[in-house]
């Protein structure tokens, strides 16, 4: 009985074997059968080159990717293919795939979701045109090592949380991917993770502090147009970092102790706010290779790096006291700065701040003979605590710091300053004993509820353990009320409606007020030397008004609208009217610092600006030299005709200053300065030269603009100083004309008008040169001559030429012959192909036309925007695509293609009946009159 027991037992086991053995067969051949569907579907949709050698039917023996023996797919290697077409969404099915890599091709449409993917290591998804990605794209990718998402025209996404799935991450690389949001804190999760690069994204907020506990290697966060701000402080405690790239943003505040970063090698901070000394833990980095500092606030003094480590820090963009590297300040300055450092190294002092000399004078610092007798800070937002070097200025006489947000006590060693006569501390949030002062020194204190306790004060209620107790939390006043109960609630709702309703009363009045005095005073309204230019904009109603929104008071009585100071005063400048004072443009200028300037030319210096609210403007001062009545007449010139032409590649007025001596013009910013920034000093600068699209590009925007001032505006213009230094790319490296100083109304018809020679040389038409007459072909000819040097990357004039070539254009015609001494003039930096080389061949062509030396021989810029455009914005029909068309015959009536489309859609009408047309007789009023959800009726502003 045992005994056949034992073999039944026995055959069991092997029966259930022999299942699982079957099963296990059969799951394989299913799983491999599985990968080849998914990758025929692949197939289908990026269409590979034969190059590729795809045609098997058998995927594992297609070039570029590779099995399991089994036939389960394991890699698929298939970048710089020059692939178009979209992934296929099931791609996640191939659950045994290790590698991924479609990165430099055409690839289009939405990402699939790799979800569940447990053992992909790699995924190379760069540089192709992929538009948006899933939200679960992370989830349970456990094995993932590397993931490149750089240079996708993704729609606005944020790190999601599922990333925090991908434990074993080494590199996440997404540079240009438009990546939105903070910021997330959990990188201090990702012990493998060792390059984090998210550049030229849209980033904001500051650092979060799981940094610090990371072991980040490479961090890239530049380029973030200014996004992210805060302290860097966290930096100090990353000390796996190897190369640092914050450039390009807003952080502020000093630079940390990098003395724990031994592995640092490449450091670049440039274009920020930093504030204070450098550190010699920074200096002194034996690892250190390349540190970038220029365009901060850092102050003490200018830091002397080894001969080994490769600097930029160019001169006259920071703070230092001096500019000699290595030599110390002045005991004065090394005394305001330890000051400075108990509140943070504030921004306002290190903008203010600068030079040797406190006395020379400084912000909030006055002298006697050298030396310091006040001290002036109150109102200046200053948080920390006061600092006991004050003790060291023993000259000091009066020490104000009064209706700040300082912390902390009054430090005993102020009581030992020998000639204080005044301390003023009141206002703040101090605490503590008071140190027994003189009886002579005048102590005021008032303000500070926890002064002479002993404890600090607690945090107000509702204050977050760490925030600044009375900090305004954007609800007005900032206070909190403790005990206040329902009946303080709903008095607080009743008042606030009953404020709102009485604001809008007084605003409208005051709105038709303005109105009114605007028909009756269209010219002498003068603004306050307080007013601030908050937001200045185009209308789109008023072809003849600039509007610029304006806060203050004004002067002179009613000669503006709405004569209160209360801050949400506005009112309108008419054009010829943009008048914006002298104060304000010393204030976004931080009084014509050196620092700001932009640039310099025949006119004057042009500054950069910025308003509290970030509007960049930049601001033409004309020299007091050059107050001669030519300069005043191209003052007067450039306002006439920026108040009356308005185009995308015209660089737009803002307003302009008269005020004494200053003749001042304010215009938008354009962020990347110059072309000839671009063209002839991208080495010095530290910049990539231009690709030859981008110069088509530019190219076109430039002739759009002269076209428009020729012919399609109210009047037409002449600008007569055509040339690159007058050429201003914007961020996305758009081009639009500037300067505007020398413009001349065009004559009518073929009529020429003699004017005085201006000009640079090198772009002035021949006719012009000799007798003076201008027409617009003054303007074509100097367009010819930029196209030349968009070609060549040389000067018009370069004397460091030979003589035979000094001149651009006799020596391009040279050139321009035979094709191979062509192919030696162009630009050795463009990348020359054959089908860039026929489209420099046609655009060197037309330069030629417009610079031919009669001016009936150049064709007109409407010519020229023609022949640019159909280089730079090429269309080509796309392809029909089977899924896209729905069977659909073109001959059959409007409504039974709708009927017939939805029956293929599953889609019901608007208003919920089977069809959007209710009948195929009566098609006018089936239409539904407007989209759901719209107004009865819109503006053009709406539209905007």
């Amino acid at each position: 009985m045992k005994l056949k027991k034992l073999q039944f037992g026995g055959s069991v086991r092997l029966l259930v074997l022999l299942l699982y053995v079957v099963s296990s067969v059969y799951s394989q051949e299913g799983s491999a059968a599985n990968d080849a569907a998914v990758m025929q579907e692949l197939k289908k949709r990026i269409n590979p080159p034969s190059s590729l050698g795809w045609n098997d039917p058998d995927p594992c023996k297609w070039g570029k990717v590779q099995c399991t023996k089994d036939g389960r797919v394991t890699r698929i290697q298939i970048g710089n293919q020059g692939l178009k077409g979209s992934l296929p969404p099931n791609l996640n099915n191939l659950t045994e795939l290790l590698v991924f890599e479609v990165q430099n091709n055409g690839l289009t449409g939405s990402l699939p979701s790799f979800s569940g993917l447990d053992s992909l290591q790699s995924l190379l998804l760069n540089n192709n045109g992929f538009t948006s990605i899933p939200t679960d794209f992370f989830d349970g990718l456990t094995s993932l090592q590397s993931v490149y998402l750089d240079k996708n025209q993704f729609s606005p996404w944020s790190i999601p949380e599922s990333l925090k799935s991908a434990t074993s991450i080494q590199t996440f690389s997404a540079v240009s991917a438009n990546i939105t949001g903070t910021i997330p804190d959990f990188f201090d999760a990702f012990a493998s993770l060792t390059n984090l690069h998210l550049s030229f994204n849209n980033l904001e907020g500051s650092l979060p502090s799981s940094f610090s506990g990371s072991q980040i290697q490479s961090l890239w966060l530049n380029g973030l147009k200014g996004r992210l701000n805060g302290s860097i402080a966290v930096i100090q405690n990353m000390t796996q970092l190897t190369e640092l790239w914050l450039q390009g943003n807003a952080f502020s505040g000093p630079l940390p102790d990098f003395s724990g970063l031994s592995q640092l090698q490449n450091c670049s901070l440039r274009d920020n706010s930093l504030t204070g000394p450098v550190p010699n833990s920074l200096v002194n980095l034996p690892s250190l290779k390349v540190v970038v500092l220029t365009n901060n606030f850092l102050q003490g003094p200018t830091p002397k790096f080894p001969s080994s480590v490769q600097v930029d820090m160019l001169a006259d963009t920071n703070s230092f006291c001096l500019s000699q590297p290595g030599v110390p300040c002045d005991s004065r300055v090394n005394t305001l700065l330890a000051v400075a450092k108990d509140v943070g190294y504030p921004r306002e002092f290190a903008e203010n701040w600068k030079g040797n000399d406190p006395c020379s004078p400084w912000m909030g610092i006055t002298c006697d003979g050298g030396n310091i007798t006040v001290l002036n800070f109150q109102k200046m937002g200053l948080t920390g605590t006061i600092s006991p070097n004050y003790s060291s200025i023993t000259s000091l006489q009066k020490l104000i710091l009064a209706n700040n947000n300082l912390i902390g006590t009054i430090p005993n060693e102020l009581a030992l300053l020998p000639n204080l006569r005044e301390l003023d501390v009141s206002n703040n949030q101090l605490y503590g004993k008071i140190p027994p002062f003189k009886s002579n020194v005048l102590l005021k204190t008032q303000g500070n509820v926890n002064i002479g306790k002993d404890n600090p004060p607690p945090p107000a209620p509702g204050t977050p353990s760490g925030s600044t107790p009375g900090s305004s939390d954007g609800s007005g006043g900032g206070q909190t009320h403790a005990n206040s109960g329902k009946k303080s609630s709903t008095g607080v709702v009743v008042g606030s409606v009953i404020g709102g309703v009485c604001a809008a009363v007084v605003l409208a009045g005051l709105f038709v007020f303005c109105l009114y005095r605007t028909k009756r005073k269209r010219s002498g309204r003068v603004q306050s030397p307080h007013t601030v230019v908050i937001h200045p904009h185009h209308s789109g109603s008023d072809q003849d008004a600039v509007k610029i929104t304006i806060a203050g008071s004004s002067v002179n009585g009613g000669d503006s609208c709405g004569s209160s100071s209360a801050p949400g005063d506005l009112h309108i400048v008419e054009a010829g009217n943009m008048v914006i004072s002298i104060q304000v443009l010393r204030d976004v200028t931080n009084n014509f610092s050196e620092v700001n300037i932009l640039g310099r030319g025949g006119f004057g210096t042009v500054y950069k600006g910025e308003l509290h609210d970030g509007t960049k403007m930049a601001v033409k001062r004309m020299e007091s030299g050059v107050m001669s009545e030519k300069g005043l007449d191209e003052f007067k010139s450039e306002i006439a005709v920026l108040t009356k032409v308005r185009h995308r590649h015209l660089v737009t007025l803002l307003g302009y200053c008269l005020d004494g001596n200053e003749r001042l013009l304010v215009y938008e910013y354009m962020p990347q300065g110059t072309l000839s920034r671009y063209l002839f000093n991208w080495k010095e600068e530290g910049l990539k030269p231009l690709e030859w699209t981008r110069r088509l590009t530019i190219a076109l925007d430039v002739a759009r603009g002269v076209e428009y001032l020729h012919g399609l505006a109210q009047q037409s213009f002449i600008h007569r100083d055509l040339k690159p230094s007058n050429i201003l790319l914007g961020d996305d490296m758009r081009a639009k004309v500037a300067d505007f100083g020398l413009v001349r109304l065009a004559p009518d018809g073929k009529a020429s008008v003699v004017t005085r020679l201006a000009g640079t040389f090198g772009y002035l038409a021949p006719e012009y040169a000799v007798t003076g007459r201008v027409t617009t072909k003054i303007d074509v000819f100097s367009f010819g001559v930029i196209l030349m040097e968009l070609i060549t990357g040389r000067k018009a004039l370069d004397e460091s030429q030979p003589e035979e070539s000094m001149h651009l254009v006799p020596w391009f015609r040279r050139m321009h012959i035979n094709k191979e001494t062509f192919r030696k003039a162009i630009d050795p930096t463009v990348d020359l192909d054959e089908e860039t080389l026929s489209s420099v061949s046609t655009v060197a062509e037309l330069a030629g036309h417009c610079c031919a030396r009669e001016p009936h021989q150049r064709p007109d810029m409407g010519h020229a925007v023609n022949v640019l455009s159909s280089l730079a914005e090429l269309w080509k029909p796309a392809e029909v695509d089977e899924d896209e068309i729905y069977g659909i015959d073109y001959d059959m009536s409007l409504p039974q293609a709708v009927k017939k489309w939805q029956a293929l859609e599953g889609m019901s009408g608007i208003d919920g009946s089977s069809s959007y047309l209710a009948s195929s007789d009566n098609t006018q009023t089936s239409i539904p009159t407007r989209p759901s959800g719209f107004a009865d009726s819109f503006t053009s502003a709406d539209g905007r």
